[in-house]
């Protein structure tokens, strides 16, 4: 069974706690915060104040999704306002391998983001140092878009390297058009996250999509 991390990023802004507790009390494990600058992609949304006032209000595992430039400048302020995971996108910074050491510096979780058309041999380098890799099976930068279903060779690929490859200690995310139908495949190649946006908080009763996921992937 996948474990489901509702994205923020479609929540009600004005009753964000409610919608908080809501995916927490139906079993949700881990709780997405899409960071975005306005330049990495076209969209400004939460920054580590958000993750702060957030922190008191659940246990679930507080995934820090950083789509900015230059992610770097933000690692320790993430970390510091109670961020348990830091994800950055290979194609937002040059130094990779340093963005991902400094979150781990911190105690934090690492993760490297890849896009639709990055290729996973660009993240290779760094697979050994991190705990997770997100898949972005849509564009990033908005809610509410089409699952791409050429994603799925690359979650195929991170499984077959990390069954084949010892010092792998990697979880597989996926984030973007998932719902209980579109989250089928990429668990059977692989996946063990699945963030789920405007499919969960969309909906009249959030709770249930979270239980309908999981339900969908329950074989």
């Amino acid at each position: 069974m996948i474990k489901v991390a509702p994205s923020i990023l479609s929540a009600d802004y004005i009753n964000l706690q409610k919608s908080i507790e809501a995916v927490d009390q139906a079993g949700a494990e881990v709780l997405h915060i899409d960071v975005m600058d306005g330049l990495f992609v076209p969209a400004i949304s939460y920054g580590p104040a958000w993750v702060k006032a957030i922190r008191p209000i659940t246990q679930m595992e507080l995934d820090c999704h950083l789509m900015i430039e230059n992610p770097e400048r933000y690692v320790d302020t993430f970390a510091d306002n109670g961020a348990d995971l830091i994800g950055v996108h290979v194609e937002a910074t040059p130094h990779i391998h340093r963005a991902l050491q400094m979150i781990k510096n911190k105690g934090v979780k690492a993760e490297v983001v890849i896009n639709p058309g990055t290729p996973v041999s660009l993240i290779e380098p760094v697979l050994y140092l991190i705990d997770q890799v997100l898949v972005m099976t849509v564009n990033p930068g908005f809610g509410g878009q089409k699952f791409i279903p050429e994603t799925i060779s690359k979650i195929k690929q991170l499984n077959q390297l990390r069954n084949q490859n010892e010092d792998y200690d990697f979880t597989i995310e996926i984030d973007g058009g998932v719902n209980n139908q579109t989250v089928v495949k990429p668990y059977e190649a692989g996946a063990d996250v699945a963030v789920a946006g405007s499919y969960v908080f969309g909906a009249e009763n959030p709770a249930e999509r979270v239980q309908a996921i999981k339900k969908a992937t329950d074989f």
